[in-house]
């Protein structure tokens, strides 16, 4: 990997005549290890463009299957694709798209245990993740191993990227020292998301990666781009190394995504033929917290629909045994994303006196 090869050369030719970037800078990037964790919306624009600018080595982490729903934003996949992990359907259109890289399909979920063993092997990481547990043990992991990141997230139509832990300057622990309380913030599933917005988001963090990578510009580090389609403007919030935050991470160890997201509420995964035999034979009841608009999605026959509002607004003026349900019985609750499921349960325990409650994750 000395040099460009002459298949190269006219493959990166606008970047080759690039003022300031050149053979140099596309050399930096034949030489750059990238990991991409999550496959998703953001994953999908950031992949297809370091690799079509020809970032040598990509890693994809990611323990997900393409399904129907992800195919309004995930441009990288197909109907066809429907039941295949994510991570290997991503690692193949890499592949096609440009011969001259190498990719890694890891269709694992990364943890606190096995972060620093992913994060080791790479330069940069990029966070591609839809929720808050995966980002804190992104940052941890980057701030132990010294690497820098490069984050995006979404929310409706609004989007923000920044880059954490690069030569010295703030971490994510530095904006956001804390996650957020189970149910606080939605999720894409439940709150929705506008299906170009990963694009333009992605496109952004992709910048940010050659950036890095080869050194040119000033890279969004100590500053959050905020970007809203609707009004199709975008600001910049500065901010600063908290020197405390910052070393978060060496004082113990990170949790796990889903301790973060769970807490104390057990996870349970059934598919829907398991789940509607249990609640035919009593062996538990199972509580559907989406909003009723949410039910064309699918349904389990036999379970009961709550919506999360209606547990937080009636507390205890529920009446269970018109809605069939006992308190004293194993409960499963569900939802979209997972979060208002878990609230649902603390609020079931907390609230309402159920004393055996799980989060139900149904495979559809």
């Amino acid at each position: 990997m000395s040099d460009l090869s002459p298949k190269e050369i006219l493959r990166y030719q606008r970047h080759l005549s690039l003022p300031g970037f050149g053979r140099e800078a596309q050399l930096t990037l034949k030489r750059s290890r990238v990991l991409v964790v999550g496959a998703g919306g953001l994953g999908c624009p950031v992949l297809q463009y370091i690799a079509s600018a020809g970032v040598g080595t990509i890693g994809i982490l990611d323990d997900d299957k393409v399904s129907r729903s992800n195919l309004q934003r995930q441009v990288l996949f197909t109907d066809r694709d429907l039941g295949f992990l994510k991570a290997e359907v991503a690692a193949d259109r890499l592949r096609a798209m440009n011969g001259d890289i190498r990719c890694h399909a890891y269709p694992v979920r990364l943890d606190g245990e096995n972060a620093a063993d992913f994060l080791s092997e790479y330069d940069l990481i990029v966070d591609g993740s839809d929720n808050f547990a995966t980002r804190y043990v992104i940052n941890d992991a980057c701030v132990l191993e010294g690497k820098p990141w490069v984050f995006g997230a979404l929310h409706s139509f609004q989007g923000q990227v920044s880059v954490f832990n690069w030569e010295g300057g703030p971490t994510y622990r530095c904006l956001f020292p804390q996650p957020p309380e189970s149910g606080e913030a939605p999720t894409c599933a439940e709150n929705g998301v506008l299906g170009v917005l990963p694009g333009i988001i992605g496109a952004l963090q992709a910048a940010e990666v050659i950036k890095v990578l080869t050194g040119i510009g000033t890279p969004l580090s100590g500053k959050l781009l905020l970007f809203d389609a609707l009004e199709m403007s975008q600001q910049i919030i500065r901010f600063e190394r908290d020197p405390v935050e910052a070393e978060v991470p060496l004082r113990g160890p990170s949790e796990s995504p889903n301790t973060a997201r769970n807490g104390e509420v057990e996870e349970i995964e059934m598919g829907r033929g398991e789940i509607e035999a249990g609640i035919a034979k009593e062996s538990f009841q199972v509580i559907d917290v989406r909003d009723l608009g949410e039910r064309v999605l699918g349904e389990i026959e036999g379970a009961v629909s709550i919506p999360l509002a209606r547990l937080e607004e009636e507390k205890r003026g529920l009446a269970w045994a018109d809605l069939a349900l006992d308190p004293k019985k194993p409960t499963l609750v569900f939802c979209s994303g997972g979060l208002r499921s878990v609230r649902g349960a603390h609020l079931l325990r907390s609230e309402f006196g159920f004393r055996e409650v799980k989060v139900l994750v149904w495979d559809e």
